[in-house]
This record gives C-alpha cells, structure tokens and sequence, in this order.
C-alpha cells in the first residue's frame, strides 16, 4: 500500500521562490509534533483559520519543508497540486516569458505539454496525461474554446479551471487541492463537484486505482460527501484527526472553526471624510456600454445606473465580463474612453485624472491582491487605502493611524500591526486588503469576490461587515454605496436589493 507517514516530524518552511506553496508568505512557517499517516485511496479534507499552516502541512506533506527532526516515509510517486500560489507561480512564469520577448503562451501549449508522445498518452510534466479523460474535463468545463487563447487572457476562474485539467489529467497517486473551488462561478462548482466524486470512485478511468485526495478548505459547504478523513490545523500542529467520523464528531470539530460575530462594528471615518465625499445623486451612469477584444464582444448593450446608496450584487459565470464591468468604472480598462461612462460627475475621456474617480472608491480584487507584492507592515497596508497606493509612501496623520489600529483589532491582527504584509497567509492577506478598502469609507464600495480564500469565521465577518455597511448607508449622507460580486447565492446580503446578471449581455 501507497502511503505518507510522519513520526515526531519537525520542521519549517523556508524561503524558496521555487516553492510554490510558499510565494506569498515569504517567511518561515514550523511544523511541530507531526504524527499523520495518508494511505492510497484514503481522502482528506483539512481545516483551519487563515494562517493556521494548513499550506505549510501540506508542504510538509508533499516533501516540501526542512526535516529538523523525525522522520518523513514516502512510497507516494506522483502528486500534483492545485492552488492559488500555484496559479501565481504560472503567471509569474508567463510574465518572464513577456519581459523576454518570447511569443506570449496559448493555453493548448500550458496543457498539453510535451505533445510528442503517443494517442493515447501524453508526457507531462516527467508522468503521463490521460488524454481521454483530459478531453472530457474540457467539455464539462467548456473550456475547448479556450484553447486557442494566450494564457493572459484567461479570467481567475478560467486560470484556475486550466490548473484542474491538468491536474486532475495526470492521474497521481496523491492530488492536493487547496480551495479548488474559490474562483469558480456556480455551473462550474457543480461541474467539479460530480468531477471529484468520479474521480474517488475511479468512475472516470478504467485504469486508475485508488487516487488519494488532500483538500484544503475554508468553506464548509464545500467538502466532499466522499472525504473519509478529517484534520483541524492550528499553529502548524494537526491537532486533530477523525477516520470515518460520525456526524456528532464531525460536528465537535467544525465548532473549533467558529468565531463570536455578534458584536461587530465599523471604526469611524476621518473627520475631514466628508468635504471629500462625492455630493451627488448618481454615482454612475453606463450607456449601452461594449467591452471587445480581437473583434469578439465579451459584453455588449448593457446600461447601468447606480445611485447613492443604492447597492447591487453582480453575478455572471467565469469570463463574463464582471471584472472588465468594473475596470470601465474604475478607469482600470482603456476601453473606458470608447464607452459613454459617466463617473461621480465626470464625463470619461474629458480631461478628468484617474485619481480625480478613485479618491471616491473602496476596491478589492484578486488581481489586486496578486499586484500587492510590497512588503509594508500589517498597519501600513490599512492606511495604504487612504491613499490609494500598493504600499505607503507619505505620512499619514494620527487620526489615519489610529482609525488603521482599530481595524486591525476588528481583524484580530492588532498584536501583528508590524508584520509585513507578505509574511501573512493568503486568507489573512485578504482580510487586510477588505479593511484597506474600506478604511476611509469611500463613496463607492467594490468588492470583487471578497470572500476569496477566506475560512468560515472569517467569510462570516467579512459578510457582517458589508452588511453593516449596507445598514450605516441607509438615510445617511457619508455611508458608503456597495458593489458587491460573488458566485455563492448563499453569501447574499441583506441590505443589498439590487442585482445585475451578466449573462443578459453575453448574447
């Protein structure tokens, strides 16, 4: 039998920028005390708060951390690893290829690599891809025409969507998936759900035996009916283990994941926040508005008015133009000056200054997070929003200081003011990237998929946190009017009446 088994394991992971588990934490996270056993054909899910070490067991587990004691057997061969560092790590690769001068890559060429060997299997990655089964992930994704795109062009979902084809095609021993669903619109989520449950029954390919799944989960709607093992992460230890648990222990360990959420509050704004606040009715006004490239329209025809106060959900599958939607008003996307957009007050295109729109908005990403590299401290990264700057390069006052503090207290982060942004895990990087966009109560709150790698306590709060939001804007003149964009119809939010669906566009 295949299996990995640690014994009194202790050990770190270090710096290495050719890890891809560790890209975004830069620092040195310890396993300590590891005694954990995974068997062929056994299925994981592990839990944990943000910046519990659930990446970095996972790195242990695969043969990624330093060994200072204990021991690590393995006679797993082949493993493969879906996650957003690894998701990372590919755009890195490609942008290098660009600073090169090297032809941008199509995404044929990412998933089919090495296309020189047999039919019926393909060489990747020094293993085989199943081909039969690498064709009929691309047809429940719809991803065939994708194929023939540069890998730029490819949305968040859709990156993510390319990783798990070519995972899933590999056909390992041990397949890690760290938050496979984040990203994901809802047909896609649903796709990859019924994916999975083949896979752990060998219902997809005759010849594979016993694959062993390891999810790495914040949201507890998304485990598996199939996972047979759980384990609760806390401070790089895996305090808790469950084989084949009943429902009253699954329940038990689950409460270990929750935090009190009743006694939340927003931290005032600046007492200077309202001479800056936009004076007007009409926030935004798009008229019959067209994003297109390469002559293939990716929305068309879409008129929107918002106005203060008023707060939407926008929802669309992956590649419908959600993110290019927000660009336009944000002024982030060129296209902006060939649209009829109409911005706080400015006409786009008559002379007005990009910061002149975004001193009036709150904005948070993925390509955002993805593009705040620096390595500021937890407090600086906060009051970074009041300026609206990666990083901070101006003082700041002691009421913008004091109002960041507070922040970092509803966050449960005020003991790490200091840290740098970069030594936080991916959750907690979010968390701090929500309180910069909110921090001085702008006129327009964007929140592109907020809840992004987020676990359970934390997606809560954040949800209590808009919510809130919503109630302070209501017959107020400074609260702050919400965009608000997922793919979860779970995580609706009261206060929030209003919705565009971006599929009535794609025609």
């Amino acid at each position: 039998m295949r299996a990995i088994q640690f014994k009194d394991f202790n050990g770190y992971l270090a710096n290495s920028s050719s890890n891809p588990l560790n890209m975004a934490h830069k620092g040195s996270y310890a396993i300590r005390n590891l005694n954990w056993q995974v068997n062929q054909g056994e299925h994981w899910v592990l839990l944990g708060k943000n910046g519990s070490g659930k990446s970095a067991l996972t790195a242990t587990l695969i043969g990624q951390a330093v060994r200072e004691s204990g021991e690590r057997n393995s006679t797993i061969k082949h493993v493969e690893i879906v996650s957003s560092d690894a998701q990372k790590q590919l755009l890195n690769q490609e942008l290098i290829r660009e600073q090169e001068d090297d032809a941008p890559s199509l995404v044929r060429d990412i998933l089919y690599s090495a296309s020189d060997a047999a039919d019926d299997v393909d060489s990747f990655d020094g293993n085989t891809l199943d081909l039969a089964l690498c064709q009929q992930l691309i047809e429940a994704f719809d991803f065939e025409r994708l194929l023939s795109r540069h890998f730029r062009d490819l949305s968040t979902g859709e990156t993510r969507k390319l990783l798990l084809i070519k995972a899933l095609s590999a056909k390992p021993d041990l397949l890690v998936l760290d938050e496979p669903f984040e990203g994901l619109d809802a047909h896609s989520v649903t796709k990859l759900r019924e994916i999975l449950d083949a896979l752990s029954s060998d219902a997809l390919s005759s010849d594979r035996t016993d694959i062993s799944f390891i999810l790495i989960l914040n949201r507890l709607d998304h485990i598996p009916s199939f996972v047979t093992h759980y384990g609760y992460v806390n401070a790089g230890q895996l305090q808790h283990t469950l084989a084949n648990p009943a429902e009253e222990q699954i329940t038990d360990l689950l409460k270990l994941l929750h935090i009190e959420t009743t006694s939340l509050s927003i931290p005032k704004a600046e007492h200077s926040h309202a001479d800056k606040a936009f004076s007007g009715e009409v926030l935004v006004n798009l008229q019959n508005a067209k994003v297109a490239y390469g002559g293939e329209a990716v929305f068309q025809n879409l008129s929107w008015t918002i106005k203060k106060h008023q707060h939407w959900q926008l929802t669309g599958r992956n590649g419908s133009g959600k993110t290019c939607l927000l660009n336009l008003i944000t002024g982030d996307n060129p296209q902006c000056y060939s649209n009829e957009i109409e911005v706080f007050g400015y006409q786009r295109g008559n002379g007005e200054s990009i910061w002149q729109i975004k001193q009036h908005i709150g904005y948070i990403s993925n390509a955002l997070h993805m593009d705040y590299r620096v390595g500021v401290s937890a407090l600086n990264t906060i009051i970074s929003g009041f300026f609206d700057s990666i990083g901070l390069y101006q003082p700041p006052t002691d009421e913008q200081k004091n109002i960041a503090m507070q922040w970092l207290e509803l966050l449960g982060l005020d003991n790490k003011q200091g840290t740098p942004f970069t030594q936080f895990s991916y959750g907690d990087q979010r968390m701090l990237l929500i309180a910069r966009a909110m921090v001085k109560h702008p006129t327009l709150l964007i929140l592109d998929e907020p809840c992004l790698g987020l676990d359970e306590a934390n997606r809560l709060r954040v949800l209590m946190l808009i919510e809130k939001i919503c109630e302070a804007s209501v017959g107020g003149v400074s609260g702050s009017t919400v965009i608000y964009v997922n793919h979860h119809r779970e995580d609706r939010i009261k206060g929030i009446d209003h919705y565009l669906a971006m599929e009535d566009f794609n025609q």
